[in-house]
């Protein structure tokens, strides 16, 4: 089986696709194009998709209030928190102009990904279980046995990749270098077709099937991402 045919054929048949029939997180992303919004967005977006868009559309973006709501490992005081937090940070800061300052020196997202994670935890000293599940850890320099940084790379993605799926708002950062965001379907899937060895979920994975997608298009290996994703999320036989 060619998998880099069979890849290219369903992005070409609207693979990319979501509405209120094909869900995704990102349609909240794209309905308020805020880089800050996005990010909410993004790691939330855990979970079946009804309950994460069901959770964010009730949050009051244009004010940056929870409006008391909770999701699952967040109560309501880890959700208005960070809310707050985001609130503090959208005054002083750019995401992208966070990003950047690491990013620039290594071409390396996790880099960016790391002094994105660092700030939002010293804006606030508040902490919790929830709260550290939502942000993540600060990422150590190692890749093998350390979180893929889903939820992460896929705002990077969000970010930007400009197509008729994501938004593109940051131009500085060039879209060779990103990480596909690894969920464990993603993971499995990749498995399954030969596209990755490593069994192990971590962020060597998540470098290692990226690298893999460079061969298929070396400028872009995350616009295989989103078909990936449908091929777990839709059952899809390949």
């Amino acid at each position: 089986m060619d998998i880099k045919a069979e890849l290219d054929f369903l992005i070409k048949n609207n693979i990319y696709e979501v509405n209120e029939e094909k869900l995704d997180p990102i349609l909240i992303a794209k309905k308020y194009n805020d880089e800050y919004i996005a990010l909410i967005a993004a790691l939330f977006a855990y979970g079946n998709v009804k309950a994460i868009l069901k959770f964010l559309n009730s949050l009051d973006f244009e004010n940056l209030d929870s409006n008391g709501a909770y999701y699952r490992f967040q109560n309501k005081k880890d959700v208005q928190k960070f809310m707050d937090t985001v609130k503090k940070m959208k005054e002083k800061h750019s995401l992208n102009e966070l990003f950047l300052k690491s990013y620039e020196k290594t071409k390396n997202p996790i880099d960016g990904i790391r002094e994105i994670i660092k700030t939002i935890y010293s804006v606030s000293d508040y902490t919790s279980k929830g709260y550290e599940f939502l942000i993540g850890k600060i990422p150590p320099d190692k890749t093998k046995g350390v979180s893929p940084y889903k939820r992460w790379n896929m705002f990077l993605r969000w970010m930007v990749r400009d197509d008729s799926l994501d938004l593109g708002l940051w131009k500085s950062v060039d879209k060779k270098d990103l990480i596909i965001p690894l969920d464990t379907h993603t993971h499995k899937v990749s498995l399954n077709l030969g596209l990755l060895k490593r069994k192990t979920y971590d962020l060597q994975a998540a470098i290692e099937l990226t690298e893999k997608l460079k061969e298929f298009d070396k400028n872009d290996p995350l616009k295989y991402d989103f078909a990936l994703y449908r091929i777990g999320q839709m059952n899809i036989k390949m």
